[in-house]
């Protein structure tokens, strides 16, 4: 999956690139360098939020949706959209119109902030709403609650006000470790997408409740600004290897601070090359792990340099 949420501010800076034209280039190299690297792997653009069927159209005709196989979507009509849950059916259809890629649902969830029970009853519906919809996968947003002294990854506290602390109580598991309703009821047709940061302490703890849970899909992520760090490479080959006994949707995406127009994660890179140059390392290292029919010896770790 190439980057995540390109139409959120918190996830793309499309203030430096008003017309996702540097979004686009950066989005097609990086599909040609996978196609080369695993051409049966199936490629995602990134989900998008708020759910936008002029936006879909600009990809399109940017070239975007020529390059992958299909469309991301992410939705929280409990907690941030300016929709009802009921209208998950009609916000897929509104994309089905517009395009004929398959159509992902690369996250949909609802935060026990208010109450366990309202999250309860945003996944009772959405898992009812989507079972028959149009749509290829489900991801559940999220496993894990973030832990109160982390900082949630959006431009938007200030604005968002009390919402904001809705992002620390997503999971199906409380920061403590203890399980919430919808965790009990939790139906393992969905996947789960959960991100991991740098060395995250949370790892053995999230494998243990997704075995628990019996999910079989998992949708996660390598941030290409870790990549840079001390000891990425350890600890990326620590993430990728724990979950070989998953169906793992690899998400790929933020900025390094000192290859973008401005130090910042979510800002378009000076060069779109250099993107896909980490999603070809990438594939190169854990194609095995990701791609379909990996032959035997490919089932090893390479480390080309950087």
């Amino acid at each position: 999956m190439l980057w995540n949420e390109p139409n959120n501010l918190s996830h793309w800076n499309f203030h430096l690139d008003p017309d996702w034209r540097r979004y686009a280039q950066m989005v097609r190299q990086a599909a040609a360098a996978a196609r080369q690297l695993a051409p049966g792997l199936p490629i995602v653009a990134g989900g998008i939020s708020p759910i936008d069927p002029q936006f879909v159209r600009l990809l399109d005709s940017l070239g975007v949706l020529e390059a992958v196989d299909a469309l991301g979507i992410h939705g929280f009509p409990l907690d941030w959209n300016h929709w009802t849950i009921q209208q998950w059916p009609e916000k897929v259809a509104e994309i089905g119109a517009v395009t004929d890629k398959a159509i992902w649902i690369t996250e949909a969830g609802a935060s026990s902030f208010g109450a366990e029970e309202v999250q309860l009853f945003g996944l009772d519906t959405t898992a009812r709403l989507l079972a028959e919809a149009p749509v290829e996968e489900i991801f559940w947003y999220s496993l894990l609650d973030l832990p109160p002294a982390w900082t949630a990854t959006t431009r938007h506290k200030e604005s968002e006000g009390s919402a904001y602390y809705r992002h620390y109580y997503m999971g199906l598991v409380r920061a403590d470790g203890r399980p919430k309703l919808a965790a009990k009821r939790f139906p393992p047709s969905l996947g789960i997408c959960q991100w991991f940061h740098f060395q995250d302490p949370r790892l053995e703890e999230a494998l243990r409740w997704l075995r628990r849970l019996g999910v079989k899909k998992l949708r996660t992520g390598l941030s290409w600004a870790d990549w840079f760090r001390p000891g990425a490479e350890a600890w990326f080959d620590r993430q990728m290897e724990a979950l070989t006994e998953f169906e793992v949707t690899l998400t790929l995406c933020f900025t390094p601070a000192q290859l973008g127009l401005e130090p910042h994660y979510a800002s378009p890179p000076r060069r779109p090359e250099d993107f896909a140059d980490f999603c070809a390392w990438t594939l190169e290292r854990y194609r095995a792990m990701i791609a379909p029919a990996a032959a035997p010896d490919e089932r090893r770790l390479e480390a080309p340099a950087h």
